[in-house]
C-alpha cells in the first residue's frame, strides 16, 4: 500500500441487524482526498444466498445505523461537508431520509425507545456567546474562562465544562407523513422562527458529559453513564444512572459502588437484567493501570452486581455491548493480538462465538442470528454472519485495496526475553529480495496492543521496502493485568527489555533482515519508548519520536490527562519521575530523530515535543520537527486525508535518508523541517 492510496481503505461499523435476522446494514467511510474528510454511506448486506452489499444512502457522510425495534425505521447520523453529524430516519426498505435534529454540535449516540416511535441521544450543549450560539462573535472574542477543576479539557473536543454531553428525547416523525414545508410571506412572519423539526427535549443538566443513553424495556425509564458523585472531579469513576423518559432527577443505579469507571451498560432484551461493563479503580478512583475492563450484570429492579469475566485474563474494552437472546449478552474481548466474540447468559454461562486471527469491531443479533463486523491481515473490515458456528462474509469493502496493492502479510513470532519472559509479536516483510532494512515500532497506550488484522502503517512501509518488526511487551494490553502492569512505576525497563529482545529475536529468525540498518519509531507511548531507548541504545540509524510522553514533569500541567496519568504510572515524587522521564537521558541521545506532533494535541501536548527538538538541536543531534497545524492526537487514525498522506510521505523521506533504499523513492531533503 502506497500513501496516495489512503482512500481505498473502507472502515465498516459495528452491524445493525434487521429485527427479523434477514440482514443487516452496516456504514462504510473512507478518506477522500478532494474533500479532505471521511464520506460514506449506509449499505444494506441481505443473509440469503447471492444476495449483494448495495448502497442505501447517498449522504455526504452517513454513520452509526440502528433499526426501531418494529423494524419498520432506520436510524442514522448523517453529516454535511464541514458540519456536525445530526440524526436521521429513513423508511427501513427505503425512502427519503428526514432529519430529525438540528443539534448546534450534532449527535454523539443515540438509542430507540421499545415503542419505536421515540429516540434518546446525546448531544453537547454549548455555553451562550461560545461555539457559535451568538453571531459575530467567535472563538477570539469569547468571554474569558476561569478554570477550577482538573478536568476541563480533552483531546479530540478541546474544553468541555462549556459543551458537556447532555441528554434529549424526541418524537419520531411519522415516515408516511406529509412533510413540512417552509412558511413564506405572511405564513413566515406569523410562525416566526419555528423549526420544522421535531422538538426535543432535554432529559439532564448537570455540568458533566452524560453518555451511552438506552431505554429501559417499559420505555419509562433511560439508562446511562455519568460522573454525578461529589468528588467526580478529583477521580475518573463513572457510574450507571436511571431517569425518567419525561424528565426528573437523576438516579444512581448503585449509589455506594466502589469506584469503577463504567463504560456501557444495557438491559437484557426481557428486561430482567441489567448488564454492564466496567473497569475497578481501586479506592482513590484513580488507579487504573492495566485495569482490564469486565462484564458485570445485576437485578434490573434492584441488587448486588456479580461479575461475570474473568478480570485477569479478560479484557472487554470498550465496544457496547449487544442484547443476545432474551437473558444474554454479546462482547467483545481483547486478547493476545485478536480481538474475540463471547457470548454470556445472566446465569454465567458463557461461550466464544468467534475468534481466531482476526478483530471483531462490533456484532449485533436477532432472532438468533448473529451479525460481525471483522478485520484480518487482508482488509480493514468486511461484514458477516455466524452460520453454525462459522463466520460467513458477506462483502467484499476491501477488494479494491488487494486489487490495487501488494498485502503483506503479518508473520506471527513469539521469542524470549532477557529473563525469559515470552514476548510475541509480528513481522512483516516486503515481497522482495533481501537484505531488507527494518523499522522497529512501537504501538501507544502503553495499555494497548498490536494485532494480527491489517494497519496501514505497516502495509506502507512493507511497501516501500521495510520490513516492520512490532511487538506487544509488558505493558501491553491483551496478556492478562499482570502483564499490563509490570511496568507500573517503572516504565523503560522490561518494556525496553522486551521490544529490544524481540527485535533480536527476529533479526535472528528472519535472514532476509538487515541487522546493520535498523530504525525505530513510534506514537504516543510508543514515541515515549523510542525516546528512553535511544538515550540509552546508540545502535539504530534514526528514530521518530511521534506525539510522545516525553517529560512526566511538563505533562502534569500541559495534558488533559496528566493531573493522574504520571502519577499513576510512574509514581509521583521528583526522584520517580526523572527516573523514568526521555528528557531526563535527552543528552544521552546521538541517533537522527525526527519528532512529530500535532499543534491541537491535548493528550501528548506540542510543548512535549517541541521541547525534546529543541534539547535535540541544542546539543548538536541531527533533528527535525514536523508539526501538524489543526491535527490532535489521532492524526495517524483519524486526521484529515491530506495531513495522513503528508505524514506518510514524510516519515519516508526521513527513512530515505537515513535507511535508504532504492525503493522508498521519498525525497531525502530538508522537507521535514519547519
Amino acid at each position: 500500500m502506497k500513501a496516495e492510496q489512503l482512500p481505498l481503505l473502507n472502515s465498516v461499523s459495528a452491524p445493525a441487524i434487521r429485527p427479523d435476522g434477514s440482514g443487516a446494514v452496516v456504514s462504510v467511510t473512507r478518506p477522500d482526498f478532494d474533500a479532505d474528510a471521511y464520506v460514506g454511506q449506509l449499505w444494506s448486506v441481505g443473509f440469503g444466498p447471492g444476495e449483494l452489499p448495495r448502497r442505501i444512502t447517498r449522504g455526504f457522510r452517513d454513520t452509526a445505523p440502528a433499526f426501531s425495534p418494529d423494524g419498520q425505521a432506520l436510524a442514522f447520523l448523517r453529516a454535511a461537508p464541514g458540519g456536525k453529524p445530526q440524526l436521521y430516519v429513513v423508511e427501513a426498505h427505503g425512502g427519503e431520509p428526514q432529519a430529525v435534529t438540528d443539534q448546534k454540535l450534532g449527535v454523539s449516540a443515540f438509542s430507540w425507545a421499545p415503542d419505536s416511535r421515540r429516540i434518546v441521544f446525546s448531544s453537547r450543549v454549548p455555553q451562550e456567546g461560545r461555539y457559535g450560539t451568538v453571531d459575530g462573535v467567535g472563538p477570539g472574542d469569547e468571554d474569558v474562562r476561569l478554570v477550577t477543576d482538573n478536568q476541563y479539557r480533552l483531546n479530540g473536543v478541546g474544553y468541555t465544562a462549556d459543551k458537556p454531553a447532555q441528554l434529549f428525547t424526541v418524537d419520531v416523525p411519522g415516515l408516511d407523513a406529509e412533510p413540512p414545508v417552509t412558511p413564506v410571506g405572511r405564513a413566515a412572519n406569523a410562525a416566526g422562527a419555528a423549526s420544522l423539526l421535531p422538538k426535543a427535549t432535554q432529559l439532564t443538566f448537570a455540568a458533566v458529559d452524560h453518555n451511552s443513553p438506552s431505554f429501559g424495556s417499559d420505555g419509562e425509564s433511560i439508562y446511562f453513564v455519568a460522573s454525578l458523585h461529589e468528588t467526580h472531579d478529583a477521580d475518573i469513576a463513572s457510574g450507571i444512572y436511571r431517569i425518567s423518559a419525561s424528565g426528573g432527577e437523576p438516579i444512581a443505579v448503585r449509589p455506594d459502588a466502589a469506584p469503577q469507571s463504567v463504560h456501557d451498560v444495557r438491559l437484557s432484551e426481557s428486561g430482567n437484567w441489567l448488564f454492564f461493563t466496567a473497569q475497578d479503580l481501586g479506592d482513590n478512583g484513580l488507579d487504573f493501570v492495566a485495569r482490564n475492563t469486565a462484564l458485570y450484570v445485576m437485578p434490573a429492579r434492584g441488587g448486588e452486581p456479580v461479575r461475570l469475566s474473568d478480570v485477569e485474563d479478560q479484557d472487554l474494552g470498550d465496544a457496547r455491548l449487544e442484547p443476545f437472546g432474551a437473558e444474554g449478552v454479546l462482547a467483545l474481548n481483547t486478547s493476545r493480538g485478536s480481538v474475540e466474540l463471547i457470548q454470556w447468559t445472566a446465569d454465567g454461562e458463557t461461550s466464544v462465538l468467534l475468534d481466531g486471527p482476526r478483530v471483531v469491531a462490533g456484532a449485533s443479533a436477532a432472532g438468533g442470528t448473529v451479525a460481525v463486523t471483522v478485520s484480518d491481515a487482508y482488509g480493514a473490515g468486511e461484514l458477516g454472519v455466524l452460520d453454525g458456528g462459522r463466520l460467513r462474509l458477506l462483502s467484499d469493502f476491501s477488494g479494491a485495496l488487494r486489487a490495487a496493492t501488494v498485502i503483506h502479510e503479518p508473520k506471527e513470532f513469539t521469542t524470549s526475553g532477557p529473563d525469559g519472559y515470552p514476548v510475541h509479536g509480528w513481522v512483516v516483510l516486503p515481497d522482495r529480495p533481501g537484505p531488507h532494512p527494518v523499522l522497529l515500532t512501537i504501538h501507544g497506550g502503553p495499555f494497548s496492543q498490536y494485532t494480527c488484522a491489517f494497519f496501514d502503517e505497516a502495509q506502507v512501509y512493507a511497501e516501500a521496502g521495510y520490513a516492520v518488526v512490532m511487538c506487544n511487551p509488558r505493558g501491553s494490553a491483551g496478556y492478562g493485568q499482570a502483564h499490563g502492569a509490570a511496568i507500573k512505576e517503572k516504565m523503560g525497563t522490561v518494556d525496553m527489555a522486551d521490544v529490544l529482545a524481540f527485535l533480536d529475536g527476529a533479526l535472528q529468525a528472519f535472514p532476509t533482515l538487515d541487522k546493520d540498518a535498523v530504525g525505530i519509531m513510534g506514537g504516543s507511548y510508543g514515541g515515549y519508548l523510542t525516546a528512553w531507548i535511544i538515550g540509552h541504545e546508540h545502535r539504530f540509524k534514526g528514530a521518530i519520536v511521534e506525539r510522545g510522553f516525553l517529560d512526566p514533569v511538563s505533562f502534569a500541567g500541559s495534558s488533559d490527562i496528566g493531573w493522574f496519568f504520571g502519577g499513576q504510572y510512574t509514581g509521583g515524587s521528583p526522584e520517580q519521575l526523572e527516573a523514568q522521564s526521555p528528557m531526563a537521558v535527552v543528552s544521552a541521545v546521538r541517533t537522527p530523530t525526527l519528532v512529530i506532533n500535532s499543534e491541537n494535541d491535548l493528550r501528548c501536548p506540542v510543548e512535549q515535543g517541541q521541547r525534546y527538538y529543541a534539547a535535540l538541536k541544542a546539543q548538536g543531534v541531527e533533528t527535525a520537527l514536523l508539526l501538524f497545524p489543526g491535527e490532535d492526537h489521532e492524526l495517524s487514525r483519524s486526521g484529515t486525508p491530506h495531513h495522513r498522506r503528508q505524514r506518510f510521505e514524510q516519515v519516508l523521506a526521513w527513512w530515505a535518508k537515513h535507511l535508504p533504499l532504492a525503493s522508498n523513492d521519498a525525497p531525502r531533503g530538508d522537507n521535514a523541517t519547519t
